[in-house]
């Protein structure tokens, strides 16, 4: 996420988001949350992710897992090998946002131009990795956000996202 009022500046960076109610009237970043416990020494949310992304440019990736233990019902999100851890359309006047979602650019520029996920896995009953079957994709407003998922051999089940949120074509 880029959000220069929370963080005083233009960088990329690693969040989570908790609410109980759907953004109404609840909600908290990162470790602002009580009861969130930050558990690795390997990444940290808050902090500047580097190197990122380059449109048309250097590709650079993370491997995440997110997942709950059903043993002591928390959530965790997983960086790697390591354990550790929208959005979020605040229109005005009647406008969307003019938020950018992944590089800002639409899912048809797919490699290079679009943010995306693959190699996407859940977990089943037995707490095994499976693939997620079909992907149903949904975008609620797809002149400002749009998906694009499929599937391949390299990359297993993926999608691709992003938008530059309002625009001529989405007021």
């Amino acid at each position: 996420m880029v959000f220069p009022s929370l963080f005083g500046d233009s960088n990329t960076r690693l969040f989570t988001y908790w609410t109980s109610d759907g953004y109404n009237s609840t909600g908290c970043y990162n470790l602002r949350c009580p009861g969130f416990v930050h558990a690795s020494n390997s990444i940290a949310l808050d902090v500047a992710l580097s190197p990122v992304s380059t449109y048309h440019g250097a590709q650079h990736e993370i491997i995440l897992h997110i997942f709950k233990d059903p043993k002591q019902n928390v959530w965790w999100l997983q960086h790697g090998n390591d354990d550790v851890i929208e959005i979020i359309n605040n229109a005005q006047d009647g406008q969307h946002t003019t938020t950018q979602m992944g590089s800002g650019h639409f899912a048809e520029e797919q490699a290079g131009g679009a943010s995306y996920f693959k190699n996407l896995q859940v977990v089943d009953q037995s707490n095994a990795l499976v693939p997620p079957g079909d992907i149903k994709a949904v975008a609620t407003k797809p002149n400002c956000y749009n998906i694009v998922p499929g599937k391949s051999d390299d990359a297993g089940d993926y999608f691709y996202f992003g938008g530059p949120g309002r625009n001529p074509n989405c007021p």
